[in-house]
């Protein structure tokens, strides 16, 4: 679907705001004074706020294509890294929802490859980081010619008879766990990990353009292509070797995509209500020295009365918060390596947030 129609649909479900009032042109006017630093002839950012249900600001500034000289826009897909965790998460809680695996399972009932330390890890540890896993990049000797799949992580993981702590006495970030948690979801689906995203999630909500995208399909939509800033140069930096595993951070997608997955989290068109409360639950307390993260849910980071995670990967920042109490969500999706997004968009959240933020 291309930005126009996927516009269309957007506002024929009513996901769009009317035109803005004058407190909304001031606000507009905030947001591209703070973007001031992607305008121009450099890498891009899209902004979407989501207020009400409604996406009442849609915002794209600089290039999504440098070579190409191509602007960013509201349909631009960006690499979303982490915040593809989320997706992985619902994925899972879907199945569980049809019958075809329980969260309490253990992941070597569905990863059998996976050695006999990992026997007391459930699927649950996995979405909430208290399994204990290995990274898998510790595991690496050198980085690999070529780009490292999710089989190539299972493998790593198989010879690896250890864990860095009893699952659920702690909590460890796990990009291992999710790669697994995306093999599982397509053994006990049957079908692949992009096929399971496309028929539970993205196909549902008119995400057609979303997509967890490997080397041998076809290439992604109005892709955005990260960069890095060296020597004074932006120069192209889209892939890495770590780059190519899809669970952890695989899927592309734009704001308006995303506006669409957002609106569904408000109510049960998607996941149960006891889906959707189970993926915003505290389920693992994050160290104390974390940054703004209280505790871990399902693909969510909790803090306060804000839901949200970021997204980094080489020439990508990426971050989505969440503030359900005054149904307010704010997404940042850039194809640069800096700056972090996160400030940015706290900033722009607080212009909506007339009580004040939900978090400290």
């Amino acid at each position: 679907m291309n930005a126009s129609a996927l516009l269309a649909l957007l506002l024929v479900g009513g996901i769009v705001a009317p035109p803005a009032d004058a407190a909304d042109d001031r606000r507009v006017t905030a947001v591209d004074a703070l973007l001031r630093d992607y305008a121009g002839e450099v890498p891009g950012v899209s902004v979407l706020v989501m207020h009400e249900g409604r996406a009442v600001l849609r915002r794209s500034h600089g290039l999504a294509d440098l070579e190409a000289a191509t602007p960013a826009s509201p349909g631009t897909r960006y690499r979303l890294a982490s915040v593809s965790k989320q997706f992985t998460a619902a994925t899972i809680l879907r199945l569980a929802e049809e019958g075809l695996l329980q969260l309490d399972d253990p992941v070597r009932r569905w990863l059998p490859e996976l050695p006999p330390a990992t026997a007391p890890v459930t699927l649950h540890h996995l979405l909430a980081h208290a399994s204990g896993l290995v990274d898998y990049e510790d595991l690496m000797d050198a980085l690999p010619a070529q780009q490292v799949q999710d089989a190539d992580v299972l493998a790593l993981l198989a010879g690896a008879d250890r864990l860095r702590f009893a699952p659920g006495t702690g909590y460890a970030y796990s990009n291992s766990g999710y790669v697994l948690l995306g093999l599982v979801a397509a053994r006990a689906s049957g079908q692949s990990f992009p096929e399971v995203l496309r028929t539970r999630l993205f196909a549902p909500l008119g995400m057609h353009g979303a997509v967890a995208w490997t080397a041998d399909a076809a290439p992604v939509a109005a892709r955005a292509w990260g960069y890095s800033l060296r020597d004074g140069r932006w120069q192209r930096t889209d892939q890495s070797p770590t780059s190519a595993t899809l669970g952890d951070g695989g899927i592309y997608a734009s704001i308006d995509e995303l506006a669409l997955w957002l609106a569904a989290l408000d109510g049960d068109t998607l996941l149960a209500d006891s889906s959707r409360q189970a993926m915003f639950a505290a389920h693992t307390t994050t160290p104390t020295g974390e940054d703004d993260v209280d505790a871990y849910g399902y693909g969510w980071r909790l803090h306060g009365g804000m839901q949200w995670h970021s997204g980094e990967t080489i020439g990508f920042r990426n971050v989505v918060l969440r503030f359900p109490q005054q149904r307010l969500a704010v997404v940042v999706l850039s194809n640069r390596n800096a700056p972090a997004p996160y400030p940015l968009a706290r900033a722009i959240a607080a212009l909506w947030q007339v009580s004040g933020p939900e978090a400290p």
